[in-house]
């Protein structure tokens, strides 16, 4: 049991939190208009989710930037089910 406990530890120090940001015009935003989070599998292997910026600003010109990203919740979820199981937020901001 000691051995799991820390083989778990370490593959939780291992892994980390990804976040990539597009940004589409720079803005002062600091809230997500929309947040979604996204559930894939087997660590997303061709898997794709879709989120339309422009329908959640209400047009293209109000989207000032889009994000994804690997929380620690996310990571912790991944590991406890060996990569199965891999979820990602998605966040929309507007101006």
């Amino acid at each position: 049991m000691k051995k799991l406990v820390i083989a778990a530890a370490i593959g939780l120090l291992a892994s980390g939190c990804a976040q990539q940001t597009f940004v589409v015009a720079p803005a002062e935003t600091n809230e997500a208009t929309e947040l979604t989070s996204h559930h894939f599998f087997v660590s997303g292997i061709g898997q794709s989710k879709h989120i339309d910026a422009a329908q959640v600003c209400g047009s293209v010109d109000k989207v000032a930037k889009v994000e994804t990203q690997q929380t620690f919740k996310d990571v912790v979820f991944s590991t406890i089910t060996f990569g199965i199981y891999t979820p990602r937020e998605a966040r929309v901001y507007c101006k």
